[in-house]
């Protein structure tokens, strides 16, 4: 596989500034479905630093069904391989290039356990890297954020189009990505910028009102009429619209027959200036991921499915970044109108 320079530069960066360092035992985790220049670039990249690189490739596994899989952030690659767990927990530094990455993965805790920090690429297309590299300031508004939602009570989310929805934060697991990772036993996804958290179950009520412009990351489609959801102790009790995303919703969500897939996964806002609301036209589906509209600024990102803070695992997920809502935590505001306030700016 050809890989042109400027991304093998861009790669070795990003690496380093996860703290990746000559002598140390690196691992690149892909499946037989991976985007095989991520695969290549994040080797060269690796050995350029210095790291002592080893490739796992796991079968990429048949989707038994009843839907096609897509955005889950539970890749099922690894599928138990104990010697596979083994040789992923023993390095140092892991970069995740399975086609759902490693983030709700059953395995993602054994594989972290004995300090592995993990970089998930998400399968996204290379493009992608070479326009959002590292943002030296993503880190400390990252922090900050993090801090104001440890810190707080309660969320809530509101906008013009009728979304109020509120999370009682007790119990929640926070968590804040700026791209990188380099603490032990720490996972991040690269586009970075994320501050969000897991709810404890039964702690999410209120209404959801996706509007034209919101994003379905699942379908890779934006939405084009309204959906409203209501939820009730953290889950989608009803969905309701007259066009057909609501249609296709409901019946993505019904057809794996999971009460989980209808439960709050994790909800936050988005902190990356540099990534944008409005890419998904210029790529196929197949091309990317959609880590970028996860972590544009400004977004309110709530998902449906696997939480391991609620002890939820399941195969159906949604990832539903929305523009235009305020975002308030204990009534002051991290988000207004869709842009982020402050210092958090």
């Amino acid at each position: 596989v050809a890989v042109p320079w400027h991304r093998i530069e861009a790669f070795s960066d990003h690496f380093a500034h996860c703290a990746v360092t000559a002598g140390e035992t690196a691992v690149v985790l892909a499946e037989a479905d991976s985007r095989p220049e991520l695969v290549e670039v994040a080797t060269i990249a690796l050995e350029r630093l210095g790291a002592l690189v080893a490739t796992v490739v796991m079968p990429t596994p048949p989707n038994r069904g009843p839907v096609p899989i897509r955005s889950t952030g539970a890749s099922v690659a690894v599928g138990g391989h104990r010697a596979a767990i083994a040789g992923l927990a023993a390095a140092d530094f892991i970069v995740d290039c399975t086609v759902e990455g490693l983030l709700h993965a059953v395995e993602k805790e054994a594989i972290l356990a004995d300090g592995a920090r993990v970089l998930m690429l998400s399968n996204e297309h290379p493009e992608v890297f070479d326009r959002v590299g590292h943002d030296p300031s993503l880190g400390e508004r990252v922090a900050r954020g993090r801090a104001r939602l440890a810190a707080a009570s309660t969320m809530r989310v509101t906008s013009a189009a009728g979304t109020d929805l509120t999370v009682d934060l007790a119990g929640a697991v926070v968590a804040g990505s700026d791209g990188t990772v380099s603490k032990p036993g720490g996972i991040a996804h690269w586009p970075g910028g994320l501050v969000l958290c897991f709810p404890a179950a039964g702690t999410v009520s209120g209404t959801v009102v996706m509007a034209p412009g919101d994003a379905n990351l699942t379908f890779k489609e934006y939405v084009r009429s309204p959906i409203t959801c209501t939820l009730e102790a953290d889950h989608v009790v009803d969905v309701s619209g007259d066009g057909l995303d609501a249609e296709l919703f409901a019946s993505y969500l019904a057809a794996w027959e999971e009460p989980e897939a209808y439960a709050v996964s994790h909800v936050g806002w988005g902190m990356n200036l540099d990534c944008r609301w409005d890419v998904l036209p210029l790529y196929d589906k197949a091309d990317l991921n959609g880590t970028e509209l996860r972590a544009f600024a400004g977004n309110f990102l709530w998902s449906t499915g696997a939480n391991e803070v609620a002890g939820r695992f399941c195969r159906g997920h949604f990832d539903l970044p929305m523009r235009n809502c305020t975002v308030a935590l204990d009534g002051e505001p991290v988000v207004v109108d869709g842009r982020l306030v402050g210092d958090l700016a």
